[in-house]
């Protein structure tokens, strides 16, 4: 069992922000607020990071860290209240739904407020040749019509989706290694965006790649690899976000998040 947290509560004159982090707009952010302060020029928020602690070795944000599930939306709650937190932003991986879900539910039952912070997704271009699917399992079947050797970049995770797929060869790109059930024709790139154009092209060159597969995370860090396949002419799966919980507001942008955060009068303009 997890000890409590015992670290001491926010003083009065200064709140607290929860950021459900894991991502790059998650550490921009914890950085802008670093060295924000209160409309009337106080010491600025209090400002914990959360990491899910689903890789190794994670680049941490400026701030307060913890790392580690809260135990569902009713942990969550019960972390909120103990914590004295004042707002709630889930900048989590736009595929986070679990989670996602969880802060709503929280912010819910405890009537702190939530925003999550989503990067655009990406838009098809002239040129390429995209396949957009609903879920992994819908990749999977999907990919014998379109390719023998695919370059799979939907995290390690979701790579148990395609381990049933005899006759095709993955390469699949992560951070840390994954975990059985696996592809059992398959290579294991193991590395960390942000991509660069060459090196998407070198990849898929190297290892004679016809078929691409992505989740749908937007961002630039990883967007090279689109722009390469198609130069090269190759078809890519992509997988659609889920959309946000109902009634949660979206910003799409660190900017746009510390102007709302400034409407509620937590941060200076």
């Amino acid at each position: 069992m997890t000890p409590p947290d015992h670290r001491p509560t926010t003083p009065p004159d200064r709140r607290h922000l929860l950021i459900l982090g894991g991502t790059t707009e998650a550490r921009a952010l914890a950085a802008a607020l670093a060295t924000a302060t209160a409309p009337d020029g106080r010491p600025g928020l209090r400002v914990t990071s959360s990491l899910a602690g689903r890789v190794a070795r994670p680049r941490l944000p400026a701030g307060e860290v913890r790392i580690g599930g809260f135990g569902g939306a009713d942990g969550l709650a019960d972390w909120l209240r103990a914590e004295q937190v004042d707002t709630v932003v889930d900048a989590t991986h736009p595929f986070a739904a679990v989670m996602s879900g969880n802060a709503a539910a929280a912010a819910a039952a405890t009537g702190v407020p939530l925003l999550a912070l989503r990067r655009p997704g990406w838009a098809a271009v002239p040129g390429d040749d995209w396949h957009r699917v609903p879920s992994l399992d819908a990749a999977a079947a999907l990919l014998p019509a379109l390719g023998r050797r695919v370059l799979l970049t939907s995290g390690r995770q979701g790579i148990a989706a395609f381990a049933h797929l005899d006759g095709l060869h993955f390469v699949a790109r992560s951070v840390d290694p994954p975990e059985p059930p696996l592809p059992a024709a398959l290579d294991v790139l193991l590395d960390r965006g942000p991509f660069t154009l060459d090196g998407e092209r070198a990849v898929l060159r190297e290892h004679r790649i016809d078929v691409v597969v992505t989740k749908d995370s937007g961002g630039a860090a990883t967007a090279p690899k689109l722009t390469a396949a198609r130069e090269l002419g190759l078809p890519v799966v992509v997988v659609d976000r889920p959309p946000p919980p109902a009634g949660v507001p979206v910003a799409a942008s660190v900017p746009e998040v510390l102007e709302r955060l400034a409407e509620q009068g937590l941060v200076g303009r």
